[in-house]
């Protein structure tokens, strides 16, 4: 390996000054740098099996300073059989720094000036190149990074101190320098991945706190070491494929996630399957993209009915998946293969039999048994029967069992073993999902079932059910009317047929046992309430003498011809008049006939010739076919009841006639033609018993009210007679004063308030002599009465008279003020007051005083002296 490059990278080192010389010194002699950066072995008997690390320093042609890194070599695609101990790599770089720290120098500025060799230039400040630490060293702590220094330390005394997060701020004291010497220090282990840079400035002053240096910025980064496993995301993941996949599915993805920097090796991750359980059909049926996580199968040849999930158990290593440096951490991937409809379901005969007895329907006569591998109770699984022929007439249906995917053979319309004994069918089963595209029905999806029709006992059979036939009412008893006759359906048995009568509710007939002829026993009547519609229905019974016996029913339906057999009746039965001939008093009669159209109205009303009364007395006159009204012939009629007999006779032919008498009431009656109370009983012919049983409780029913209200006087007098519950003297009702003026009360009451009073009218006070009254005088209208407080009133009524008084002052057109516009030109001889009657009102002739009615009564004057506008 002499002279051969090792690594296709180079090291580089850049320099503040970009000078072109540039050295490079190797920890390892086996190894040399070149000034291009290339690393070249010196010695033939390098070994390369394991990692070789060592350090690197640059020297720039003109600096002081030096550059330090570390180089890792190993051989490309070769996995080192013992990993490099991360310990041995933190203390390597700890020694090189021990050894040989760097001195970071305060730049120094050069103004121009004139010399002997002419003018300088100033140098450009140094980049301060940044400082590099690995996390999670083990120390000894505090442990030095770097050493600030002035150039004028040897001048004068010089103090350092750094500043920054780290230093003086939060994460406090992580930094500290010596102040004298200027050596840095990191104080405790670093963690980058809680802070992965700091960046500090470095201060440099006198002994007396001058600044002596401008601030320098420190840049620390934290050097990232592979501390962190990978994390998945989930510790279980779920995935399915369907069953017969192609080879490179995508199944499922994992993820790892990686604290340490993902842009160096520490941080990439890379997936590998570590097992598949089970090994079926082969052991590797799934692979994995190292890079993103996604699971793709492998190989074809998945069946769900042979396996239907596999366990597989992925790993995660960093470093790239380097296993011997990279940390691992492992996952679970279940995946469940997922049914296709691949497998046609079978039935496990080739032929199926069943038995069913005849005239029997929602029965199961035959149970067919399939067998489908695909995933139970899935549309793949679920078989569909269908009867591909031998039953045109739709007598069976197959349903499916759904716990047990059966075909259940049933009758849904009932088989006659007189017609076919036995059914040959051809049965297909197939499922609810089509079939996998390739993959083909097999031969056993078909079956023939064979049914065999069992026979019974049939019920004898009426051919015509109901049977109607017509016949008039009123037929006499003993009249044949039809025969209803059964047949027996069972043509292979020779038995006999008797018949019996269910159903006749108005026993009307009778029927022979042996025939089914049908007689009468009484006389139809349509009238009747058994009859509905003009139809009589009855039921017979038809049994035979087979083993057991069977009956069968049928139902006679009699229509009944209606002839005129019933006569007319009147409505109402009583009625009222008045005992005066007037046009309002007049009984409505109405007549109706229970027989049928044309055997009804219209009706003839009429009056029987006797007794002569009637005729005399009333009259009858038709309104309309049904309708008739009952008059007073005369012009009066004793009170009293009078029965009235009214022929009435209908359209029939021969018509019917009936005699119908109506009680008729005749009474006096008031000026609306009702009749009076005294009158109705008049003409209800009470007796005198109980017309003074009648009097007699009005009498006492009157003696009750006035027991009542004399109680209740009575109790009101109590009331009223009972003190006050306070002292006479402090009775506030004493204090409820009328005042005629503003101000005054009890002991201001002498005085004459007919000189502030204004009259309703200023005509007659114009005309009197000035000076003589005052304008505004009392209304010369009658004065309202107030109420009169009782000598002893009950301290319940003090609310009520309050508001009694107030209500009536309101109200009062009497009560001052007159008006709230009063004169005061004259207020009594003597009066120490100036005149006041430049005082006035005024309005700009806008303002609408309309609402001044709203304010009741007592603002009245005043609304009508504003309302008129500018008259006024």
């Amino acid at each position: 390996l002499t002279d051969t490059s090792l690594s296709r990278e180079r090291v580089k080192f850049e320099d503040c000054q970009h000078s072109k010389v540039v050295g490079f010194e190797s920890s390892d002699p086996n190894f040399s740098v070149r000034p291009d950066g290339s690393v070249y072995a010196e010695q033939e008997t390098v070994n390369l099996s394991e990692p070789v690390q060592f350090m690197v320093t640059a020297r720039g042609g003109h600096d002081p300073h030096i550059w330090e890194t570390t180089v890792k070599l190993a051989l490309a695609g070769h996995q080192p059989s013992v990993p490099v101990s991360q310990i041995g790599v933190e203390d390597m770089i700890a020694r090189a720094w021990d050894s040989n720290p760097r001195v970071i120098k305060f730049p120094r500025k050069h103004q121009r000036s004139s010399s002997a060799n002419g003018l300088r230039r100033q140098k450009r400040d140094w980049v301060i190149p940044p400082i590099n630490v690995p996390e999670n060293s083990r120390g000894p702590f505090p442990q030095m990074l770097v050493r600030i220094r002035s150039d004028q330390d040897l001048e004068k005394g010089i103090r350092y101190s750094i500043t920054g997060a780290g230093a003086d701020q939060p994460p406090i004291d992580v930094y500290n320098i010596d102040p004298v010497h200027g050596k840095m220090f990191v104080t405790r282990p670093l963690d980058r991945e809680e802070r992965a840079s700091y960046h500090l400035r470095a201060h440099a002053v006198d002994m007396n706190g001058n600044k002596v240096e401008s601030p320098i910025d420190l840049y620390i980064y934290v050097i990232d070491m592979n501390d962190n496993r990978p994390e998945f995301q989930n510790q279980v993941y779920n995935g399915s494929v369907a069953e017969g996949s192609k080879p490179g599915t995508l199944v499922m993805q994992v993820t790892a996630n990686d604290s340490d920097d993902d842009t160096t090796a520490n941080g990439m991750v890379r997936y590998r399957i570590l097992s598949q359980t089970p090994h079926m059909p082969i052991p590797n049926m799934f692979t994995i993209n190292s890079e993103t996580g996604d699971i793709f199968t492998m190989a074809a040849g998945l069946d769900r009915e042979k396996v239907s999930q596999y366990i597989i158990i992925v790993q995660a290593t960093d470093m790239e998946g380097n296993l011997n440096f990279g940390l691992s951490n492992t996952a679970t991937a279940l995946i469940s293969v997922t049914d296709i409809n691949d497998n046609p379901p079978e039935l496990t005969a080739r032929t199926f039999s069943g038995e069913v007895p005849e005239n029997r329907v929602n029965v199961v006569v035959a149970n067919l048994t399939v067998i489908d591998r695909d995933q139970p109770h899935s549309p793949n699984w679920a078989a569909q029967y269908r009867i591909a022929s031998g039953d045109p007439q739709g007598h069976f249906l197959i349903r499916t069992n759904p716990v047990n995917n059966d075909g259940m053979v049933t009758v849904v319309k009932p088989v006659d073993y007189e017609q076919n004994r036995a059914f040959m069918l051809t049965v297909i089963v197939s499922n609810k999902a089509p079939l996998a595209s390739g993959i083909q029905s097999s031969l056993q999806s078909s079956a023939g079932v064979t049914i065999s029709v069992q026979d019974v006992n049939e019920s004898p059979v009426f051919p015509t059910n109901p049977k109607s036939i017509r016949f008039e009412e009123g037929v006499p008893a003993g009249t044949t009317l039809t025969v209803f006759a059964a047949q027996d359906p069972d043509l292979f048995i020779q038995q006999t047929v008797r018949y019996s009568k269910l159903s006749d509710p108005a026993n009307w007939l009778r029927i022979n046992r042996t025939n089914g002829q049908i007689t009468t026993m009484a006389v139809l009547d349509r009238e009747s309430m058994y009859v509905r519609n003009n139809i009589y229905e009855a039921t017979f019974l038809a049994a035979d003498n087979g083993s057991p016996p069977a009956s069968g029913t049928g139902t006679l339906q009699i229509h009944l011809i209606d002839v005129n057999d019933n006569a007319p009746v009147l409505m109402p039965k009583e009625a009222q008049v008045c005992e005066r001939a007037n046009p309002r008093s007049k009984v409505n009669i109405t007549a109706s006939d229970a027989d049928a159209d044309p055997h009804v109205g219209p009706f003839v009303f009429e009056l029987p010739s006797y007794p002569p009364s009637v005729r005399r007395n009333w009259t009858v006159s038709r309104i309309s076919g049904d309708y008739a009204q009952l008059r007073l012939r005369i012009p009066y009629l004793d009170t009293g009841v009078y029965d009235v007999p009214i022929i009435v006779s209908d359209s029939g032919n021969p018509p019917l006639s009936n005699r119908s008498t109506i009680k008729v009431k005749v009474c006096p009656c008031d000026d609306n033609g009702d009749c009076t109370t005294t009158g109705a009983v008049a003409a209800a012919g009470l007796g005198t018993g109980a017309i003074i049983a009648i009097l007699i409780c009005i009498i006492i029913l009157l003696v009750l009210v006035l027991v009542f209200v004399m109680w209740m006087k009575r109790r009101e007098k109590e009331r009223q007679a009972k003190p006050l519950l306070i002292d006479p003297e402090d009775d506030v009702r004493d204090n409820i004063l009328k005042y005629d003026e503003e101000g005054g009360g009890e002991e201001d009451q002498d005085y004459d308030l007919s000189q502030l009073q204004q009259p309703e009218s200023l005509e007659h006070i114009i005309s009197k002599p000035v000076g003589v009254r005052r304008v505004d005088e009392r209304p010369i209208i009658a004065e309202s009465q107030y109420p009169v407080r009782p000598s002893l009133p009950h301290p319940g009524d003090i609310g009520d008279f309050i508001n009694d008084g107030l209500r009536a002052a309101d109200n009062d057109p009497t009560a001052p003020p007159y008006d709230s516009l009063l004169v005061f030109d004259y207020e009594g001889s003597g009066s120490t007051a100036g005149s006041v009657s430049s005082l006035n009102s005024s309005s700009s002739g806008d303002q609408d005083y309309d609402y001044l009615n709203d304010w009741g009564p007592r603002f009245k004057k005043l609304a009508d002296l504003y309302s008129g506008g500018d008259d006024d």
